[in-house]
Parts: structure tokens; C-alpha cells; sequence
């Protein structure tokens, strides 16, 4: 199937279901991902926490191995009753999850699937796009 027509359906499908998902219900995201942080959003986060540089980051962020900083904590910090306390300084990440309205969906099946269980805008985006698209999983041949 064209990518370009699988993104249309995805995005048609994201503008139906999303709306009807509410995340603060769930919260899955929040509770089971580890989001990366850039410099400038940790340093706006910080100033809007009225905290330095240094005590968010040994607060609230860990440096990978490739020197990519990372909330520490699972679940995240500022999650409390499903909801986020700092919503409009929240993460690029953040605000993209589950990202069901970017382009390229076709390049993005690792990712959709590993949470497709954890979210349920993406397993009824799968379970719709499978319907539309008439998917069927062919029965594995036996080799002798």
C-alpha cells in the first residue's frame, strides 16, 4: 500500500479517535516512558519551577551515554493524578505522543507497536487502519 494514502488513513483516524480518548483516564505515557529533554526545555522548565539550571538537572534529569539528557524517573515527575503540572512547559516528546498525526507512519511500525498496548488512541488507530485497509494475516506455510 502507498505510504502517502496509509498516512492519509492514519491522520483521518487520529482526527476521529483521538478527540474521544481521555488521556488524563490513562496516563500510560507518563507512567511507563522515559522522554528525552532538550537543553532549551529544560532550561524553560526550570526557570518556570523558579529553579537553576543544576538543581533541576540533578532533580529531575540523568545525561545518557551519548550526553542526551533524560527525565530519571518513571513515572514522571510531574504526573500527579494523571495529569500533568507543568503542561505548557512540557516536553517536545510529550506534546508528540503518540504521534499518530506525523508524517511517515509507515516508518514509524517499531515505535506504534511497542506501544500499541500502552495507548489506546494508537491500539484503536491499529485496530481501525486494520478494518479499512482489509488486513489479513496469512496462515504461515508448513515447510518439510
Amino acid at each position: 500500500m502507498d505510504p502517502a494514502l496509509v498516512d492519509q488513513k492514519v491522520h483521518t483516524l487520529n482526527n476521529k479517535i483521538a478527540p474521544k480518548i481521555d488521556c488524563t483516564a490513562c496516563g500510560n505515557c507518563c507512567k511507563t516512558l522515559l522522554i528525552n529533554v532538550n537543553e532549551k526545555e529544560a532550561d524553560a522548565l526550570s526557570e518556570h519551577l523558579d529553579q537553576t539550571r543544576e538543581i533541576f538537572d540533578n532533580n529531575y534529569l540523568e545525561k545518557g551515554m551519548n550526553g542526551a539528557l533524560l527525565i530519571n524517573a518513571v513515572p514522571c515527575h510531574f504526573l500527579k493524578e494523571n495529569k500533568c503540572t507543568v503542561y505548557n512547559y512540557r516536553f517536545e516528546g510529550c506534546k508528540e505522543f503518540p504521534a499518530m498525526h506525523l508524517p511517515h507512519f509507515n516508518k514509524r511500525l517499531f515505535t506504534t507497536f511497542m506501544h500499541y498496548n500502552r495507548c489506546p488512541i494508537i491500539f484503536n488507530i491499529v485496530e481501525q487502519l486494520k478494518i479499512e485497509t482489509q488486513f489479513v494475516l496469512e496462515p504461515k506455510s508448513e515447510t518439510l
